[in-house]
């Protein structure tokens, strides 16, 4: 079939097999180019492995170190009338360049927060890794089914307090307008904390660890963004915020036990603003990444999910310095983004945007550009025009 994107609100519901294999191979030689043959993982956990962030973890595990990895996703499959989701392409096409590099690549399709999705990767590390040296926690789901009692949870995108108003874009229709956002109640926060909080990354852990396939000096890491003024009201100040709290306390919790244990250590590593399929369905970001875009691409210093990962572990988890901890003690990986004269810009940018002026003022259609290359669009390189087989 021809396949083009069909988008439908902040989701594209088409993707093609030949731009996300190119995506993956984009990313694979960023890091082969600017690898540094220093020692690093060897055998890795992605959960959450298929996009974005996570998607850059295993490859950058994989082609910086030679890392064996595992992979938890939920994807949608292909057939012979539809597209399969993003994610199942760049996990084959991933799954096919590691392979012919020698190393151990397999992914399992499944719900990560269900007990069964956990029994499944155990007995995989049992038969074909031995241990994990590192794990990976990169989920980015709307909604969790709690595993003990069978209750689905949903996590909303409000503030807490009063109600809070805001400039926002409506990328279908490129209209600029205000959007007020309601407080949240009680359960609404309770609620987010359950589906985007640390509690399912203290039960893998847990899992893992009572299984005995975590190796000595464990590292496991969850990833998080916090954002600044202008983000605040719908990060720190709202439901996420509450849930990035819990997030801090799992990480401490996991640490004390890992080190006792293994002698290893947990952290949140906070990243920067991106496109992905996370943020894109969060209200206010993608003007803000727009503007955010046209200051750090003037300034020089924008980066990709690849190349935030990739300093993550070369100058981080597996770097010789210390580590560029807060005071809470997370690892920060978003100091250009956050500093005050980029900031200042941004803002800037954020007061005079309007409908009119959005293309002059913001790097909207860098956004796009790079929104559609989730999906495997607009890579040169790829004949959109041409018959391509949906089935990978």
């Amino acid at each position: 079939m021809i396949i083009k994107p069909k988008v439908r609100g902040f989701i594209c519901t088409t993707a093609h097999p030949t731009g996300c294999a190119e995506n993956v191979k984009e990313q694979i030689a960023y890091v082969e180019t600017n690898k540094s043959g220093k020692a690093g993982p060897k055998n890795v956990l992605v959960i959450g492995c298929s996009n974005g962030y996570g998607l850059a973890s295993r490859i950058t595990s994989a082609f910086g170190y030679g890392a064996n990895t595992l992979g938890v996703m939920f994807e949608k499959e292909p057939s012979e009338r539809r597209s399969a989701s993003a994610g199942w392409y760049n996990t084959r096409a991933f799954e096919k360049a590691a392979v012919e590099k020698g190393l151990f690549a397999k992914s399992l399709n499944t719900d990560a927060f269900s007990s069964e999705a956990k029994e499944s990767v155990i007995a995989e590390i049992k038969e074909n890794m031995g241990q994990i040296d590192l794990v990976v926690y990169s989920l980015g789901a709307p909604r969790r089914k709690d595993p003990n009692t069978g209750e689905v949870y949903s996590s909303t995108l409000k503030p807490i307090g009063d109600p809070v108003t805001r400039k926002n874009l409506n990328t279908d229709t490129r209209v600029v307008a205000d959007l007020t956002l309601e407080s949240a109640t009680e359960e609404d926060i309770a609620n987010t904390v359950k589906v985007m909080g640390g509690e399912d990354w203290e039960m893998w852990i847990d899992a893992l660890a009572a299984a005995d396939v975590l190796a000595p000096g464990v590292i496991t890491t969850s990833y998080t963004y916090i954002g600044k003024e202008l983000t605040w009201p719908i990060y720190g100040g709202a439901t996420i915020g509450k849930a990035k709290e819990d997030l801090d306390r799992a990480a401490k919790a996991i640490s004390k036990k890992l080190e006792a244990e293994k002698g290893g250590k947990a952290y949140v590593s906070v990243l920067k603003a991106l496109v992905t399929q996370s943020s894109s369905a969060i209200p206010v970001m993608p003007l803000y990444i727009s503007a955010l875009y046209k200051v750090m691409k003037e300034e020089g210093t924008h980066e990709g999910c690849i190349e935030q990962i990739f300093g993550l572990l070369e100058t981080q988890l597996y770097g010789a310095g210390e580590l560029n901890l807060d005071a809470v003690g997370r690892i920060r990986m978003e100091d250009n983004e956050l500093k005050d004269e980029v900031q200042q810009k941004v803002a800037a940018i954020w007061d005079q945007v309007n409908t009119e002026n959005l293309d002059e003022v913001t790097d909207f259609a860098g956004y796009q550009a790079e929104f559609f290359r989730l999906f495997g669009f607009g890579f040169d390189s790829v004949d959109y025009d041409a018959e391509v087989d949906p089935i990978v």
